[in-house]
């Protein structure tokens, strides 16, 4: 029996409000995951598992006789950032929002389980999977180890973002590399701190560490091969110093995205070198401390072209667009890439959207449909029931 999108939509629009109004930081979903499982239930599915990896959730619908399976991912973690929006169903949590849409996401899942479990028109097994703690790069990782892929077997997983400044009822991915990795580094220096008035009693930290910041920049355009694309930002500095005294510690604290490993270990090597390098030239010492917490996000080609495939039965030609070139952002669902094919896509959220993370962002409800469109066309072209 088709279901009625119209009424589905007011209906997800509800629960995307409500989910809005109380976000959860990352390992901390336990409402939002209450929430989801609940609704999976009333849906009729065959099993819903909580607590995979801490707080995330996963659904199981099976259908047919096939023996394939596909996977379906959104992530429920919010963010540190106090909301400036004045909706009606602003945050209720103070510090926390859904600032990139997680929301928006969870709901579009969750819409998705409803309409495949309602209509049918597949032959296979889907399993829903609803993440924790994306922001930070750790849901995955707590998922796979919690046993995910041995629990809950499946040949491909698919995911949709929203994307501001992309209009809504518009589609955008591409084969390969999407979204970067992300390195984080902290750069301590040590000295010794003193008086303002008598800088040359001792040896301060914060003209070497001035100057590592504008050093650090030489690594993507000194460096680097020009045809890789690599971006490093230097985020805090900070130090034991006050307005009339001279630090004798400093941190420098920031991250590194690049596409392929190569990269990221030459950035590294080359962070060390430049940070004991000037450390020295200032006579004081440096200590590096470089952690990788993203992978690339690099989509199968096959899977590519069947997400186009799949958006094309309810979008216009002119609506699907393959992106020119990847982004620097990150994305935990790579995590799952690692493990099996799969393709992650972004669907608009407005041109006149508030960028991600961003106090005043929200999620356009006027998309909701289109991620439940795209997940219920890609399981019926993924799991033929021909």
């Amino acid at each position: 029996m088709s279901i009625d999108r119209q009424a589905l939509k007011t209906e997800m629009t509800g629960w995307r409000q409500e989910l809005h109004a109380y976000p959860e930081f990352g390992f901390e979903e336990k409402r939002t995951s209450g929430l989801v499982a609940r609704k999976l239930a009333e849906f009729g599915l065959d099993d819903v598992v909580e607590g995979v990896g801490g707080t995330g959730v996963v659904a199981t619908l099976r259908l047919g006789n096939s023996n394939r399976s596909i996977a379906l991912r959104a992530d429920m973690d919010a963010l540190r950032i106090t909301e400036q929006g004045n909706g009606n169903y602003r945050s209720q949590h103070q510090g926390i929002m859904h600032a990139c849409g997680h929301d928006g996401h969870t709901t579009m899942l969750l819409g998705a389980a409803k309409a495949l479990a309602q209509e049918g028109g597949f032959n296979g097994t889907v399993r829903f999977v609803f993440q924790p703690a994306e922001e930070w790069g750790r849901g995955a990782i707590a998922m796979i180890d919690d046993g995910l892929m041995q629990r809950f077997p499946f040949d491909e997983i698919f995911g949709i973002h929203n994307m501001p400044g992309l209009p809504v009822g518009h589609l955008q991915t591409r084969r390969g590399a999407l979204m970067s990795a992300e390195d984080n580094f902290e750069i301590i220096l040590r000295g010794v701190g003193g008086h303002a008035a008598n800088p040359h009693s001792g040896n301060e930290v914060l003209i070497a560490a001035c100057a590592l910041v504008t050093n650090l920049q030489t690594i993507v355009s000194r460096r680097l091969d020009p045809s890789d694309i690599a971006v490093i930002s230097v985020t805090e500095l900070i130090t034991d110093g006050t307005r009339n005294a001279l630090p004798g510690l400093a941190r420098i604290l920031g991250d590194a995205r690049s596409f392929r490993p190569e990269v990221s270990s030459q950035i590294e090597k080359q962070m060390n070198i430049i940070a004991e390098g000037t450390a020295l030239a200032h006579n004081v010492s440096a200590e590096l401390i470089y952690t990788r917490e993203f992978v690339p996000l690099l989509n199968d080609a096959a899977l590519v072209d069947e997400a186009f495939a799949a958006a094309r039965t309810f979008l216009d030609d002119a609506h699907v667009e393959e992106r020119r070139e990847p982004m620097t952002a990150s994305e935990d669902f790579a995590r799952f890439l690692e493990h099996v094919p799969g393709c992650f896509v972004f669907l608009g959220n407005g041109e006149d959207s508030a960028p991600l993370h961003n106090p005043n962002y929200d999620f356009n409800d006027n998309g909701l449909i289109h991620g439940v469109d795209f997940y219920t066309a890609i399981v019926r072209r993924r799991l033929s029931s021909m």
